[in-house]
């Protein structure tokens, strides 16, 4: 056993026989869930049909993640704290159902498998079972905001709860296997952002029990020496602790979590003495863990090592049912915990083991903000309207809209300075939206230089977190969010894909607890803004043009799902009031950064926003007669070229009867039986029509607007245009040509859909394709697009 601490003997005998008696008991139901489906105390000898058909489950890491929360329940008690424990290692759900059982709670959320015999039967029945429970930390789980289903978030989850928590302390345990992801990686940088005079502790348990599935882990197998360096490198004070014995390292670990908790009170009264705008960044504590693989589990099972080896991480007994030497090696590991000396005849834990733990709300498994929903403030928003364009007619002013949403979001800091937080990939200022510093500049608690005055816009009290990995951002924002605060994530459209698989493990998350967990309350919502569009990239090229995030979305639950393309500057404004408001959704809101036409006035927006789609009178000539074609849209840069098309078909063929439609709620294309935002069939068809041609001029891939729109009626007569993987450094206008969704291809298009145009359109299509020729060779010469392309508005009649 090895432990960095000054006081290597914390503990009395007492003490030391309570904690490995309650320590015998997590182990004991923990291997239990993936065991017995019968005899869940052993009151009898162990037989086959006790044993489950199918065993499923994750020992590994059970017995070290237990042995931590023991310890951490015991400085619970001694200081009066509040903890909220992270589960990193996948499939690690048995040791933190057997603590939230012990401890009571898990019974009062379900009544079902209550505190006795009986209860933990139940339990043990239901784990890893079909319908049942997950081996994950999943939602079903009372004191989790992490599922682990997918592992290197608990750390970034565990930064994000931390933010302007001050009294909350969150001890992440960190697998080794975990360790060796990307976002894990980069997530050890969360103390460069956390500010002691104003925010909780985050107090990192790496677990290194060396193995992964079936191989050694990295961090596993550096030298003691290797890790201090690279931790101390990180930013932090390591404390290891090591060994198997168990009553060796219980002496270590209570003496070395103690240090570290009181080591992170000292940093926070010195802070807090300090204030916000005047701290040191410190050198917070974290643990190093080293126990075995499946410690106090079978060493050996059919002559090869389990304990301490790879075969510990799964089921280390596999054949119990089957094989009567099995059989008897895994009654004698159950046996071998004393369940008889740790339960009373009805099956509760005895007396002075169930006063081991902290009580109320101050068990771990309780701690409130597991369900932030419970603790949330709604924020205070200013009204929208007050930000809005003004202006005197229809396509005729251009604004950035992600610079005027900023003047938005500055006022929405100032008014929520403990509740609400920007997060963003050194993009905030890219994007458009460095108008949030005049309230709140980016935190920042790394060194500074006296050229960093000049422009950095960074401050140690700064509200704004940027840093080079979206999923670090993420996990921040989710961990933020789901302990009940608000925030919004800005990222450039092509490299939101980079946490397109957080985003599914979120919206799965929210889905099992917004559906079947009625115990669980709402949470604000995750806000992804997404800009710096693939219509207008026009020096980074190729790479960064790829808008189909917007289809790993449409994968997920409607439940909990929401798709935003605001045409303009006041449409971003109502779409972001309503996604800061929404709750229990992940909402994606396409909008770009430079600036482009404002089409509507601001209550026209608000209306417009609020049905989600509709028709623009000013720039339709069916005036409530059936259409000879609809010109559709969704997206900024789309409508303007959908606008223009529609301004040329006007000039060219003035009987000509144009439906115009913008969409700005993208899932009103579907069916309202198939997602609670879309329109009914009659709806669909009053706007589009049953056979009329739809030429649809679309943000992203044309194959998503087919795929949402595949059982509407008239789905067969519509066209989409959208963006086709061409592309290179272009103009913006080079761009749309190139995938047809410029105004002149959409006008031809309408020629080929219109029999009538079919007979009377050739010289039109003839002056459309001139202009296209004449666009590229302007570009390709000069470098830009005409004048009259890139400052076009909307014509006077």
């Amino acid at each position: 056993m090895v432990a960095n601490s000054q006081n290597l003997h914390p503990l009395d005998p007492d003490e030391i026989r309570k904690m490995d008696a309650y320590w015998r008991a997590c182990n004991y139901m923990s291997a239990g869930m993936i065991y017995l489906r019968a005899n869940p105390l052993l009151r009898e000898p162990l037989r086959p049909e006790h044993i489950k058909r199918r065993l499923l489950g994750h020992w590994g890491s059970d017995p070290g993640q237990s042995f931590t929360w023991v310890h951490l329940n015991r400085l619970i008690k001694k200081y009066d704290l509040s903890v909220l424990y992270i589960a990193g290692p996948g499939h690690g759900a048995p040791a933190t159902l057997a603590n939230g059982f012990l401890e009571g709670h898990y019974s009062e959320i379900y009544p079902d498998r209550s505190y006795n015999e009986a209860g933990m039967l139940r339990l043990f029945q239901m784990f890893s079972f079909p319908g049942a429970l997950g081996s994950h930390c999943t939602p079903e789980t009372p004191g989790s905001i992490h599922e682990g289903g997918e592992l290197g978030y608990s750390l970034s989850h565990g930064f994000g709860a931390a933010f302007d928590n001050p009294d909350l302390i969150v001890a992440v345990m960190v697998g080794d296997g975990e360790a060796e992801t990307g976002p894990l990686a980069t997530s050890w940088h969360g103390n460069k952002f956390l500010n002691p005079a104003r925010d909780g502790a985050v107090l990192p348990i790496l677990h290194l029990n060396g193995y992964k599935i079936a191989n050694p882990t990295i961090l596993g197998r550096m030298s003691d020496e290797e890790l201090e360096h690279t931790f101390l490198g990180f930013g932090y004070v390591p404390h290891f602790v090591e060994g198997s014995d168990p009553m060796e390292m219980h002496q270590a670990m209570a003496a070395v979590m103690e240090e570290c908790v009181l080591a992170i009170r000292e940093i926070q009264s010195k802070a807090r003495k300090a204030g916000a705008t005047h701290v040191e960044r410190p050198r917070w504590p974290m643990i190093v863990l080293r126990s075995p693989k499946g410690w106090t589990g079978p060493k050996k099972v059919h002559g090869h090592k389990v304990e301490n080896f790879w075969r510990a991480h799964q089921v280390p007994v596999l054949d119990p049912q089957t094989d009567p030497t099995s059989l008897a090696l895994v009654e004698g590991w159950l046996r071998s915990y004393r369940p008889e000396e740790l339960f009373d005849e009805g099956g509760t834990l005895i007396p002075e083991l169930q006063a081991m733990a902290p009580k109320g709300d101050r068990r771990i498994s309780a701690n409130p903000h597991a369900n932030g929903g419970n603790l949330m403030q709604p924020l205070d928003l200013p009204s929208f309207e007050n930000y809005g364009v003004q202006i005197a007619s229809p396509a005729a002013t251009y604004e950035s809209p992600t610079g005027t949403l900023a003047t938005f979001l500055c006022e929405v800091m100032r008014r929520n300075m403990t509740n609400f937080r920007v997060f963003g990939p050194d993009e905030t200022a890219s994007n458009k939206l460095d108008g949030v510093y005049a309230a709140s500049k980016k935190v920042w608690l790394e060194t500074y230089l006296p050229e960093d005055v000049d422009g950095t816009e960074i401050a140690l009290d700064g509200r704004v977190m940027e840093m080079l990995s979206e999923h670090t951002l993420e996990g921040c924002l989710e961990g933020y969010t789901l302990t009940g605060r608000h925030g919004l994530l800005n990222s450039y459209e092509a490299f939101i894909h980079i946490i397109d698989s957080m985003f599914n493990q979120h919206a799965k998350w929210l889905e099992k607890s917004k559906k079947e967990l009625g115990w669980r309350a709402s949470v604000p919502s995750v806000n992804l803004l997404i800009s710096s569009l693939v219509w207008r990239q026009d020096h980074n090229g190729f790479s960064h043009q790829d808008p189909g995030f917007l289809d790993v979305v449409t994968n997920k639950s409607p439940e909990v799902t929401g798709i935003y393309l605001p045409p303009d500057a006041n449409c971003l404004l109502s779409v972001a009031d309503h996604c800061l408001r929404s709750r229990d959704y992940v909402n994606v809101i396409v909008a770009d950064k430079q600036p482009h036409l404002v089409f509507l006035d601001m209550e026209a927006a608000v209306k417009h926003c609020t049905k989600g789609i509709g028709l623009w009178d000013w720039a339709s000539t069916d005036k409530g007669v059936e259409p000879d074609v609809v010109l559709a849209c969704a997206g900024d840069i789309p409508t303007m070229e959908a606008v223009a098309a529609a301004a040329i078909l006007r000039d060219k063929f003035p009987d000509l009867k144009v439906r115009f439609v913008n969409v700005v709620d993208l899932f009103k294309l579907m069916p309202a039986a198939a997602h609670p935002h879309g329109l009914t069939d009659a709806d669909f068809d009053t706007l589009f029509t049953v056979d009329k041609p739809v030429i649809f001029n679309f943000h992203g891939y044309p194959t998503l607007i087919h795929k949402l729109c595949y059982k509407r009626r008239n789905h067969e007569n519509m066209h989409v245009h959208g963006y086709r993987e061409k592309g290179n450094i272009d103009t913006p206008m080079e761009l749309a040509i190139l995938n047809t969704i410029d105004r002149f291809h959409l006008c031809m298009d309408v020629i080929d859909r219109v029999p009538e145009l079919q007979k009377t359109g050739a010289s039109v299509k003839e002056w459309l394709r001139d202009q296209i020729t004449e666009s590229l060779s302007h570009a390709y010469s000069e470098g830009i697009d005409k004048p009259e392309i890139t400052n076009w508005t909307w014509p006077t009649q």
